[in-house]
């Protein structure tokens, strides 16, 4: 069998080679070029950044991350760990030949990886995107036999490799689409919290919304989501405010009191409309009533709807009117004669990453979420400097503390989607200041493996103490940006806030 599947190989690609392909002598090496490095991809990820929004973005993204994968497993695994040569070209045409030939190992083709891997990302993100660039990862692949540059099963097992980059980067970084984290279902609500099974809101009767038009980066369709919310919950009262042309009225945190007050008395639910900093300021009103929350997805990113399986209105909507909801854990701080109980939904974080949220937000209105993103992180790597602070009673230099709240999926300082809701847990990543701790955690995120890197520690806890907080130092919570001094305890509260979710299929 090993020596038949290299002749079948061979024999394949003499066939191939030696027939005549209508129209492809004048696109397939062309095509084949334009792929070298990876610059046929680049240039369509670009265009789909900039034309088509942020699920553009978000599908180019995932696609070029999944052909740096690829990439890198090709070439630091695979074609070292098979070393085979290349065709000969005798049986190839000299017009079809490429005018330079490659000198590297032909198994696997690091094109056809590549290219597949490209457009199962894209298509991971945007379906009929991924389906249409199908056609060109298929061309692209098939060049290279028909330029003689690789055998079939080079192009095959290339092509393997590449859906299994583009599968990795998925399980590592669930796309929105993905089922959302099996959070558990409230059993019993503690006596003097919310009552055991909340309300079914037929239309939405009983629920009070305040709806946050500041939120997000997606200027003018502020009357467009108030108007979408009362389409699908026409019972619903919709309190507005914070957008554009709005009179000044009270504070978000005044409306939301008034607001759970009214929900109260009608023996509903409070709702709340916008990013994740809005909807922190919600929970923490609706803990404090005893009222179960219904979020509806108005931010930038809506981390915290998007882990509860809602992407719309309407996903809200269906999980109000049928009363299906789950109980979510809090991770809490604060309290005092001076101070008031803070609640984090789902990231606490001091250090440089509170900088870079600063960052981000004062250049995403002209450029973006995504590339003022990009834009933050790398200033942040060049600028920021270590924080002294104890951390459990141990006294460090920190470049940053994350803690998540519950256990995040993802490795090193990626954390993206929670398995659960209600874990009990606080996710806690330090990466340690001190020598070249900037480009070691940067070679270790290269390389795949922050995980091993020394420059981070991870635990998972249920409480953390943190002291010697200098005066001002910045917090992100929920990526709001915040400042504190002295010291603080970080605590679970398990099963705090109980909240609506669609029904699980």
């Amino acid at each position: 069998m090993r020596r038949t599947l290299p002749h079948l190989d061979r024999l394949i690609f003499v066939h191939i080679a030696s027939r005549e392909w209508p129209g492809a002598r004048s696109v397939l090496p062309r095509l084949s070029r334009s792929a070298d490095h990876g610059l046929l991809w680049c240039g369509i990820a670009a265009g789909a950044a900039a034309l088509g929004g942020r699920p553009g973005r978000r599908a180019a993204l995932r696609g070029l991350a999944s052909l740096a994968v690829a990439s890198g497993a090709v070439n630091t695994v695979g074609k070292r760990s098979v070393r085979r040569a290349r065709p000969l070209l005798e049986a190839v045409p000299v017009v079809r030949r490429l005018h330079r030939q490659p000198f590297t190992s032909s198994f696997p083709s690091g094109h056809a990886a590549s290219a597949v891997a490209f457009a199962t990302g894209v298509g991971f993100e945007k379906p009929w995107w991924g389906l249409a660039l199908a056609p060109v990862a298929a061309a692209v692949a098939f060049s290279r036999i028909y330029t003689g540059v690789h055998y079939p099963g080079d192009v095959l097992a290339g092509a393997a490799l590449g859906a299994g980059a583009a599968f990795a980067v998925r399980g590592l970084a669930p796309t929105h689409a993905q089922p959302a984290p099996p959070a558990r279902p409230r059993a019993a609500a503690p006596a003097d919290s919310v009552r055991e099974r909340p309300p079914a809101l037929p239309g939405g009767r009983g629920l009070v919304v305040v709806a946050n038009l500041g939120s997000g980066q997606r200027g003018g369709a502020h009357a467009d989501r108030t108007q979408e919310v009362r389409g699908v919950l026409p019972e619903a009262e919709v309190v507005a405010c914070g957008g554009p042309g709005e009179p000044v009225g009270p504070p978000l945190e005044d409306l939301l009191e008034v607001a759970a007050r009214r929900a109260g008395e009608r023996g509903g639910a409070l709702g709340v409309l916008g990013g994740d900093g809005t909807v922190n300021a919600a929970a923490t009103v609706a803990v404090r009533h005893g009222l179960p929350l219904a979020v509806l997805p108005g931010g930038t990113h809506n981390h915290f709807a998007h882990d509860l399986g809602i992407e719309t209105s309407a996903d809200a909507a269906r999980a109000v009117e049928s009363g299906a909801a789950v109980a979510v854990d809090l991770a809490r701080f604060g309290g005092g004669p001076h101070r008031e109980v803070r609640y984090v939904l789902n990231t606490f974080a001091l250090g440089a990453y509170p900088e870079l949220v600063r960052i981000r937000e004062k250049w995403a209105g002209r450029l973006g979420a995504w590339p003022a993103g990009v834009l933050a992180a790398c200033e942040v790597l060049r600028t920021a400097e270590p924080l002294t602070v104890e951390i459990n009673g141990r006294r460090r230099a920190a470049w940053l503390l994350f803690v998540g709240n519950c256990r995040y999926r993802g490795l090193g300082l990626t954390p993206v989607r929670r398995h659960d809701l209600a874990d009990g847990v606080l996710d806690v990543r330090v990466v340690h200041g001190g020598r070249l701790a900037r480009v070691r955690l940067v070679a270790a995120a290269l390389t795949g493996s922050p995980h091993a890197s020394p420059v981070l520690g991870e635990a998972r806890l249920r409480t953390l103490r943190l002291s010697g907080l200098p005066t001002g130092t910045p917090l992100a919570v929920d990526g709001e940006v915040t400042t504190w001094d002295g010291e603080l305890t970080l605590e679970k509260a398990n099963e705090a806030l109980t909240v609506y979710r669609p029904p699980q299929a």
